[in-house]
């Protein structure tokens, strides 16, 4: 049974710095951002820094396949706004093509939020739309689509919009499927109870198919099952528990999968990875 689990790291000082941050928590995974998660635009990577960048990942014995770069909030690919959506889109595509100098593999990014103003399928539609104009623009990289909780005007958060996108979405190998534990949980499938766990993963299996799943975050919730809000907490201080996380941890789907820890206290990502490694059986 081979884990890939990991973190959530900073970049700080420069994105070479990712890898031995990594390196420092034990971790065999990590996600990154690849620019600023709360501006538009940032200066284009140098080819220094790339280079920096390529032989850390390699100094310290990290694969592209196991990192699991996190688009920029600002980005709302089913934006009912033509001129949000554009900058949206731009976005994406510099980040699509940052990770791709890289030589990375994926880009993670929340599918897009209505805003109450149209309906959650034309939402669906420009969604699938705007993969479909990233993917014309950078080749090679796999959009991952993250499952959400619900909160707000977000799409994403039953596994049918997940599957709606992918079903929209021409080129197939160039998607994929990130499921957040929090997130699910508070979206209101019951993955603490045994039962419901085996019943929401038949779920996502016949709704959107284990093929997609490239990813995970692996987070507790701070909320209640079906609260709607996006609250992460440190493992087994919330409300799925330490047994969910064992049983999560055990289950072959997850096998050579980045597994992506973005709990809320980072001076406990090394104990939770540990913790975590502790737990196969």
């Amino acid at each position: 049974m081979t884990k890939y689990i990991g973190a959530h790291v900073s970049t700080e000082g420069g994105v070479y710095n990712a890898a031995q941050n990594a390196f420092d928590i034990n971790a065999k995974a990590f996600a990154i951002f690849v620019k600023n998660q709360r501006q538009w635009a940032a200066k284009p990577l140098d080819n220094a820094t790339v280079l920096s960048f390529k032989e850390s990942i390699t100094a310290h014995s990290f694969k592209p396949e196991y990192i699991l770069p996190h688009a920029g909030y600002l980005i709302n690919l089913g934006s009912p706004n033509g001129e949000n959506r554009k900058k949206s889109v731009e976005s994406f595509v510099d980040e699509l093509f940052r990770c791709s100098k890289l030589g990375l593999k994926y880009l993670n990014i929340h599918p897009g939020s209505h805003l109450n103003e149209i309906s959650e399928d034309e939402c669906i539609n420009l969604i699938a739309d705007s993969i479909e104009q990233g993917i014309d623009a950078v080749k090679g990289i796999k959009i991952v689509i993250e499952n959400t909780a619900g909160q707000g005007s977000n799409i994403g958060y039953k596994f049918e919009h997940l599957a709606q996108i992918i079903e929209r979405v021409k080129d197939k190998p160039r998607i994929g499927v990130c499921i957040d534990t929090c997130h699910t949980f508070a979206a209101g499938y019951d993955i603490k109870d045994p039962k419901k766990y085996k019943e929401t993963m038949k779920k996502f299996e016949d709704i959107v198919g284990l093929k997609y799943l490239t990813g995970i975050h692996l987070n507790d919730s701070k909320v209640p099952l079906a609260s709607k809000k996006d609250r992460h907490e440190s493992l087994g201080k919330g409300y799925l528990g330490l047994d969910f996380f064992k049983r999560f941890i055990n289950d072959s789907r997850f096998d050579n999968m980045p597994i992506i820890l973005e709990t809320i206290d980072e001076t406990l990502w090394k104990e939770e990875i540990e913790l975590l490694y502790g737990m196969i059986e």
